[in-house]
C-alpha cells in the first residue's frame, strides 16, 4: 500500500527537524509508529535508530528514467515493494524514447538517476560521445542478452553446427558457424547488416567479441577522424537500433541479426521471425550487464539520498533472486504491465524464470541467463569498468595507447564500491541483508579473479588490460592507431 499524501506530508516534515529536535523526534516518531504500520508501511521505515545514524535523504523526490528491458527490474521492484519509500524516497519512474535520451536526461537534471548501459558512465566520463562525469554506486545485473539471426540466416548456419544426439544443435554456437553465411554475401557484393543498441552498450562489444572469435571483423572506430560508424575493414556492418524496434527491423529484413536484451530475442522466438543463436552467458559467463547511473554531482551533493537509493535497490535485487528465482513469477507479472517493459507475461517469463527458448521447441534450462544479486551481481567491481575500457581501445573508441594505470583511474572514477559498502553495511546493521550475502569488505580489492569463461577461451586479468588487449587476433594492439 502506498503511503497517502497527508501522511507523505507529515511525515516529511517530521524528518526535517530530526537535526534540531532528536528527543521530539523519537516521541513523535515512537507516536505515529501504529500509525505507519497500519498504512503500510515497513518497521524500517519508523526505525530510529538506523535513520538516524544513516542521516535522512537530502532530496526525497526523485524520478528514475529506464528502457523497457527486463533488466530494469530492480527499479521496478524497489518501487512496487515499497522498498524506496522505506528510504524515505518518492520516486518517480518513467520510460526512455532511447539510451542517448536517457543519458541527455541524467545528464542535464531532468532525471534524478537512471538505468544505463554499463559503458555509459564510461564513455561519458572520458569524453566519448557526450562528456559529463557519471558514477555508479550499483550493477543492476550480470547477463541477460543474446544475439538473434533471421530464419534464412539460421537455415544456412545450421549444416556448419554440430549436433547432439536428439538433432538439436550443439551450444554454444560460435560464429565460426557465421563466416560462411557473411563470407557469402561478400562474395556476392551484399553488405551484411546487424543491429546493436549503443555503440558504448554491452551488446556492442559482446557482438564485436563473437563476431571476431569467430574470424568476423566487426570494423573499427576513428573518432579522432570524424569516423564514428564503427564500419571501417568492417566485414559484418552493425548499426545502432533501438531494442524493442530490433524484432520488426529484423523482420522487414534490413538487417540479418541483432544482440540485445530481453524479451527482444525471445519475442523473434515467438513471432517466429528469428532464431537466438547464442546468450551473452555463453560468450562470456556471469558478465556485467547494466549499473544505475546519476552523475558525481548528484552524490557529492545528497550523499544520504544516495545511500539509500542504493539500499533499495540493492533489497530489489536480492528479493528477485531469493530462493532460487521463486519471486520471478510475480516480477515477470510486474513487467509485463505497459508502464514498464509491457510485453506479454509468457515472453518475458521465457528467460526471467530460469530458461530460455532458442530455436521454436528448444527450450533449455538457463537458471543464469539473468542474475540481479548472487555471484556479488550488484557490487560495481573495478575489473568489470576496464573490460569495457579495453573493449573501447580494440576497437578505436580510444584512438591511443594508455598505460594500465589510466585504466585503473577511469574505473575508480566511475565505479564507486566505496558508496556501496556504505549501503550494503547500513543493510546488515539493520538486520535486513546478512554479511554473508556481500564481499568481505575487509579485504576487497575491487577486482575479480582472473577470468576463463569467455566463448574463445582468452583469459580476462582486470589488472593487466594492455596483455589482455594485446591477446586478440582481431583488434588493434598496443601501438597501433588508425
Amino acid at each position: 500500500m502506498k503511503i497517502t499524501s497527508s501522511y507523505q506530508k507529515l511525515l516529511t516534515e517530521v524528518k526535517q527537524t530530526q537535526g534540531k529536535w532528536a528527543s521530539t523526534l523519537n516521541s513523535v516518531l515512537t507516536s505515529i509508529k501504529p500509525i505507519a504500520l497500519g498504512l503500510g508501511l515497513s518497521a524500517s521505515m519508523v526505525s530510529i535508530g538506523a535513520q538516524a545514524e544513516l542521516g535522512y535523504p537530502e532530496k526525497e523526490e526523485l524520478k528514475f528514467g529506464f528502457i523497457k528491458l527486463t533488466d530494469m527490474a530492480p527499479i521496478a521492484i524497489a518501487y512496487e515493494k515499497g522498498y524506496f519509500e522505506d528510504e524515505g524516497l518518492y520516486v518517480t519512474i518513467e520510460a526512455q524514447a532511447n539510451w542517448k535520451v536517457l543519458l541527455d536526461g541524467v545528464i542535464d537534471g531532468r532525471l534524478d538517476g537512471a538505468h544505463m548501459l554499463a559503458g555509459q558512465p564510461i564513455a561519458a566520463t572520458i569524453g566519448y560521445g557526450t562528456e559529463a562525469h557519471i558514477i555508479t554506486p550499483f550493477s543492476m545485473d550480470l547477463n541477460g542478452n543474446a544475439i538473434t539471426v533471421s530464419n534464412d540466416v539460421w537455415a544456412k548456419m545450421k549444416p556448419n553446427i554440430a549436433k547432439q544426439a536428439d538433432g538439436k544443435p550443439v551450444h554454444p554456437i560460435k560464429a565460426d558457424a557465421l563466416k560462411p553465411v557473411v563470407d557469402s554475401y561478400t562474395q556476392a557484393g551484399k553488405p551484411f547488416n546487424m543491429g546493436m543498441v549503443f555503440p558504448v552498450s554491452t551488446h556492442n562489444y559482446e557482438l564485436r567479441y563473437w563476431l571476431a572469435a569467430g574470424g568476423i571483423h566487426p570494423g573499427y572506430y576513428a573518432p579522432h577522424k570524424g569516423d564514428t560508424s564503427g564500419q571501417i575493414d568492417a566485414q559484418a556492418l552493425l548499426s545502432v537500433t533501438p531494442p524493442p524496434q530490433m524484432p520488426s527491423t529484423l523482420e522487414a529484413g534490413t538487417i540479418y541479426g541483432y544482440c540485445v536484451g530481453e524479451p527482444w530475442n525471445q519475442q523473434a522466438v515467438f513471432k517466429g521471425i528469428g532464431v537466438p543463436v547464442v546468450t551473452d552467458y555463453e560468450i562470456w559467463k556471469d558478465n556485467p550487464e547494466k549499473v544505475f547511473g546519476i552523475t558525481a554531482e548528484f552524490a557529492e551533493k545528497y550523499p544520504n539520498t544516495t545511500i539509500r537509493l542504493t539500499r533499495a535497490l540493492i533489497r530489489a535485487a536480492k528479493w528477485l533472486d531469493d530462493n532460487n528465482n521463486a519471486n520471478r513469477p510475480e516480477a515477470v507479472k510486474i513487467l509485463s504491465q505497459s508502464n514498464y517493459v509491457g510485453a506479454d507475461y509468457d515472453v518475458i517469463a521465457n528467460s526471467m524464470t530460469g530458461t530460455f527458448e532458442y530455436e521454436k521447441g528448444d527450450k533449455r534450462s538457463v537458471p543464469d541467463f539473468n542474475v540481479f544479486f548472487r555471484h556479488n551481481a550488484t557490487y560495481p567491481y573495478y575489473s568489470d569498468a576496464i573490460w569495457y575500457l579495453t573493449q573501447m581501445r580494440r576497437w578505436g573508441q580510444i584512438a591511443d595507447d594508455k598505460p594500465d594505470t589510466w585504466y585503473k583511474d577511469v574505473a575508480a572514477k566511475v565505479y564507486r564500491p566505496d558508496i556501496y559498502a556504505k549501503a550494503a553495511k547500513s543493510l546488515i546493521a539493520d538486520k535486513l541483508i546478512s554479511a554473508e550475502s556481500f564481499p568481505n569488505f575487509e579485504t576487497e580489492t575491487g577486482f575479480k579473479q582472473p577470468q576463463t569463461h569467455f566463448i574463445d577461451d582468452i583469459v580476462y586479468d582486470g589488472s593487466k588490460p594492455n596483455a589482455y588487449i594485446n591477446s586478440f587476433a582481431i583488434g588493434l594492439k598496443q601501438g597501433e592507431r588508425l
